[in-house]
């Protein structure tokens, strides 16, 4: 499931996966960016906490039509602020940043502990 973590003037967006990530959650995070591109923005940077998100809970088919919008769109994300807990998820971070500035240069993709929300933040909201 995922909520808004947080309403933010401009162009950003931060919500939170909670347990798992269906096609409805898919959805309704496709909603919360064709919103904010409707507002004039170009390019949308995102805040996902993940620190409650069970990876076996992650519906394959909401994986591929993630990815799917996401390459499709590419050019209308930026930062990604990445929230968790986890070493693994650090690390898959880190190499997914590797593809991510290839796609889209310019832009990154970084790993922020739970602690550092603030931080996480200020970085999608400043860029």
């Amino acid at each position: 499931m995922i909520e808004q973590i947080k309403i933010i003037d401009g162009n950003a967006i931060a919500f939170e996966v909670i347990d798992s990530f269906t096609e409805t959650d898919v959805k309704l995070a496709h909603k919360l960016i064709e919103q904010k591109i409707n507002q004039g923005y170009d390019v949308i940077h995102f805040l996902i906490k993940v620190d409650e998100l069970k990876i076996n809970h992650i519906g394959l088919k909401a994986a591929f039509m993630d990815i799917s919008y996401i390459l499709k769109n590419i050019k209308q994300f930026g930062n990604l602020a990445i929230v968790g807990n986890s070493e693994t998820i650090k690390t898959l971070v880190k190499m997914d940043n590797f593809f991510y500035n290839i796609l889209n240069k310019g832009f990154e993709e970084r790993y922020f502990n739970i602690s550092e929300i603030d931080q996480a933040f200020e970085y999608i909201e400043t860029n």
